[in-house]
């Protein structure tokens, strides 16, 4: 009787923070597309907050809210704390954890300046340095063809540099980092269930919930295992670059021949014109971030549900990476930055397999 009286009390729990849960979302729902529904004062609010991002990035499929402001909320770094700088000996200024926060006051605070000589060579793709005469970066706003308004909202901007929106780093200037202020990058999430040889699901045997899988490549600049994304170029759309360098990562699609990239198209405009999900915007904990120049991100999941779609698009590694496969999504997943994150919320939102904890009656 008693074990009854403590299955009833979990289950009733269960079921009073899933409605409360529900609440609180149709709530962010009503504030975020009705505000006129509200209160005519409300508009302008609506449309400054609306006026931070570009209108287009605003056109894929539904976003995992609780998520994205939940990681907007705690966003933090450790990895942009890595020292020596990658790619380099240069040792950044130890930054103790107390002293990240630019609020907390640091008169000794004293940074290693550090741009890589390929960045100041003056490839396309990166800006000039500050003090160059001919050089004048309008921050927080769209800069002809380059976005430099963050995800995070409006950075600091001081002595002509803007400010890293987290905090200290130790190291000043842009490292490998092309673009003073935001960098942004998308990370296509390409996942599919696994199976068996008679294509039935696979289960995890401890937790009782399907093994999903990602398509990973290794990266060949530091040798870890990461989603195939890559930077957004000037005046493209997101949804362009995911496809685009998931073609060149994964699929190896700047060594096709004419013929084989006609066909790559066909499948890849299958797979990334479905319906899609948003699981995180924001800032990156990069190693190649400084207090000038930081990495955000948008990364989308497209799921294959049959399998049938992926079937067709056989892997080979391109580009940026020395390999690529088929991972199986779980919690001792060690990879790039904070990619490991981002495919979490793809497995909650899925449903699928990440702790290995046994299902309980009150979870199913």
């Amino acid at each position: 009787m008693q074990f009854l009286h403590v299955m009833a009390r979990c289950c009733l729990a269960r079921t009073i923070t899933v409605v409360s849960l529900t609440v609180s979302l149709s709530a962010v729902g009503l504030l975020t597309s009705s505000c006129h529904f509200l209160h005519p004062l409300l508009q302008p609010l609506r449309k400054v907050s609306y006026s931070v991002y570009p209108a287009h990035w605003f056109h894929l499929y539904s976003v995992n809210m609780s998520s994205y402001y939940d990681s907007k909320e705690k966003s933090h770094h450790s990895k942009a704390l890595t020292s020596p700088y990658p790619g380099s000996s240069v040792e950044r200024s130890k930054v103790p954890s107390d002293k990240v926060d630019w609020l907390v006051e640091w008169k000794d605070y004293s940074p290693v300046e550090y741009t890589a000589a390929s960045i100041l060579a003056g490839p396309k793709w990166a800006d000039p340095q500050i003090s160059d005469k001919h050089f004048s970066l309008k921050f927080n706003e769209k800069d002809g063809q380059v976005e430099r308004r963050s995800l995070s909202g409006l950075y600091k901007v001081e002595n002509g540099r803007p400010r890293n929106p987290v905090g200290r780093t130790g190291l000043v200037g842009r490292g490998l980092l092309g673009r003073w202020g935001p960098n942004h990058a998308a990370d296509p999430i390409i996942t599919r269930w696994k199976r068996d040889k008679s294509s039935s699901k696979i289960a995890h045997t401890v937790s009782g919930k399907n093994i999903l899988q990602f398509v990973a490549i290794k990266r060949k600049d530091c040798g870890e295992w990461a989603i195939p994304g890559g930077m957004v170029d000037p005046g493209e759309k997101i949804s362009a670059t995911l496809k685009r360098e998931f073609g060149e990562e994964a699929l190896n699609s700047l060594q096709k021949s004419a013929a084989e990239i006609k066909e790559l198209e066909k499948q890849l405009d299958k797979l990334f014109n479905q319906e899609h999900l948003v699981v995180y915007k924001g800032y990156v904990d990069d190693p190649r971030n400084t207090d000038n120049a930081w990495l955000e991100t948008e990364a989308v999941n497209y799921h294959d549900e049959s399998g049938e779609t992926m079937d067709n698009l056989p892997l080979e590694a391109g580009d940026d990476a020395g390999k690529v496969k088929w991972v199986d999504i779980s919690e001792k997943l060690k990879l790039y930055a904070n990619h490991s994150h981002f495919i979490k919320l793809v497995a909650e939102k899925r449903g699928a397999h990440w702790i290995e904890e046994p299902v309980t009656d009150c979870q199913k």
